[in-house]
């Protein structure tokens, strides 16, 4: 789910409507997307960074969307769906490997 949410997000780093946002807000999303994906290796590794890193892009994603002020379908069923991943995610937690 995870690697299928970053596919869909990376054409967005290059549309126009993130190029509208200001000069460094592609670059700023690029580096969220990027985030995600590199979390999503880690929890298909099993490792505890990875949701680590995945629990902060995804509440950097949020405060991006506030920032933009994207507040549309899009972003609560994104919210709806990651929220239950994170759940999921959170009780496999204890048994992940702490080790890079």
């Amino acid at each position: 789910m995870g690697y299928l949410s970053v596919l869909l997000a990376f054409p967005q780093v290059f549309s126009p409507q993130v190029k509208k946002l200001g000069m460094l807000m592609p670059a700023l999303f690029g580096v969220l997307v990027a985030a995600k994906f590199i979390a999503c290796v880690g929890i298909w590794y099993y490792k505890q960074w990875g949701v680590q890193l995945y629990l902060l892009s995804f509440f950097a994603k949020i405060l991006f969307n506030l920032g933009i002020d994207e507040l549309g379908f899009g972003f609560y069923f994104s919210l709806i769906l990651n929220c239950l991943f994170i759940i999921v995610l959170l009780r496999f937690y204890p048994k992940m490997d702490r080790n890079l």
